[in-house]
């Protein structure tokens, strides 16, 4: 017959060396998240890397060019040229 001890004192969570894989298993893991992460860092790096230093200016002669004919929606007769915030935009040397 069990007494109040025994029963209290049985492991009901079941057999805890059975598990053995739940170790190795979060190693890989982390292991191959840590890969990852390495090689997207080096593509990000050489992404950047090809970039060119600067950049062409938003407002520069071929952009003027390009909207130069661009339609009034309000009448549809008139042409006027669109440069917006052209007077805002401070001059680069």
């Amino acid at each position: 017959m069990l007494t109040a001890a025994q029963v209290l004192a049985e492991n009901n969570f079941g057999d805890t060396r059975t598990g053995g894989l739940a170790g190795p298993m979060g190693l890989f893991l982390i292991l191959v998240l840590a890969t990852a992460t390495v090689l997207l860092i080096r593509n990000m790096n050489a992404r950047l890397r090809r970039l060119p230093d600067r950049f062409p200016a938003p407002g520069g002669v071929d952009a003027g060019r390009a909207d130069a004919g661009v339609v009034d929606p309000t009448d549809g007769t008139a042409r006027q040229e669109s440069r917006p915030n052209a007077a805002k935009r401070p001059q680069q040397g």
